[in-house]
């Protein structure tokens, strides 16, 4: 720095590092220049909100509306009971899951070794045959016929439950996805009642609201139902859901994370995140999720150490993008002491 508190243009970069945190701690003895931060700040608040208007009602992503079980049962109602089944069979994703939802192992994830599901253990108990399917059964007017079928069902040992589940599944299992389903089946006990109810619960668009919990901390939990549509996403690859999902562009393997619906362009900031589910091992792990997290872990906690990394601290002195965008200053000779 010169005697009139200026860094020169030349030879700063070469400065130890003390001996330019020194010369940077000076009072500045240069040029000033007058500036009115109140009108700089007034004048971008205002350009910033009319901008942020204009290209949000111009450019601003479709606002489609949700997707119901009620959709689901009228395109699909042989779809949506075969997923009913699974529920009440309990083989479905969400039955089978594992933690924080149920002791399964279908969907448990590792990182080497350790299950980061199992240590934190079940936290929110789910039970689909109960929660998705008898529960919400249990809301309807009374019927005879239901009321019977639910009885029976809730009464009826383990293996007789299988039986009639297998019974029904052997007959609406080979039913295509948009046929319909049939009121009564041979050795299916209670189970045609159960799950014909059920559907048309769905279709009046009851089971949507029934499986809404409320009562928590927000007023409208929709996890139930977006887990009982979800089911559909891995037991069919032409069903309701992977159909809408696969349209809008919303796969995984479509970089869906980081997409909106439709063509619009989502998040940019986690194309990083998504970039990881495309290469090996990831595209194809089952433990997919766990291992990005410890990739952007660990990428994360470098960029916080970034200033205590000999080499990767430096950048900015050896790759001197400043002096491109302070030019000017940089260009100015030093002032006479």
């Amino acid at each position: 720095m010169s005697a009139s508190g200026q860094l020169p243009p030349a030879g700063a970069g070469r400065l130890s590092r003390r001996a330019r945190a020194q010369a940077e701690a000076r009072p500045w003895k240069g040029p000033l220049r007058h500036y009115d931060i109140i009108k700089e700040a007034t004048f971008a608040v205002v350009v910033v909100a009319v901008l942020a208007v204009v290209l949000a009602a111009v450019f601003s992503s479709p606002d489609k509306r949700p997707v119901t079980l009620r959709q689901w049962a009228d395109a699909q109602p042989a779809g949506f009971t075969q997923v009913a089944l699974t529920e009440l069979q309990g083989t479905s994703t969400s039955a089978t899951y594992g933690p924080p939802f149920n002791h399964g192992d279908g969907s448990l994830q590792r990182l080497g070794p350790v299950s980061l599901q199992k240590f934190f253990g079940v936290a929110w108990p789910l039970h689909p045959a109960t929660a998705f399917v008898l529960d919400p059964l249990s809301t309807l007017p009374s019927s005879p016929a239901l009321r019977s079928a639910l009885r029976n069902w809730r009464l009826a040992p383990a293996a007789q439950q299988t039986s009639w589940a297998d019974a029904y599944d052997k007959v609406v299992g080979t039913l295509a996805l948009g046929a319909s389903v049939p009121a009564r089946v041979n050795g299916a006990g209670p189970v045609p009642e159960l799950l014909t109810s059920l559907l048309g619960m769905a279709r009046s668009g009851a089971l949507d609201a029934a499986l809404v919990t409320h009562g928590s901390f927000y007023s409208s939990d929709y996890t139930n139902a977006i887990m009982f549509l979800g089911d559909s996403a891995t037991s069919q690859d032409n069903g309701y859901w992977n159909q809408i999902v696969s349209a809008e562009h919303l796969q995984g393997s479509q970089w869906g994370v980081m997409n909106e619906t439709g063509s619009w362009p989502g998040q940019p900031w986690l194309w990083l995140y998504t970039m990881w589910y495309q290469v090996p091992p990831m595209n194809t792990s089952r433990n997919a999720d766990i291992e990005v997290v410890a990739i952007m872990t660990v990428l994360s906690l470098a960029l916080l150490a970034l200033p205590f990394i000999p080499g990767l601290r430096d950048i900015p002195r050896l790759v001197p993008v400043h002096r491109v965008i302070w030019r000017q200053y940089y260009r100015q000779p030093p002032t006479p002491g």
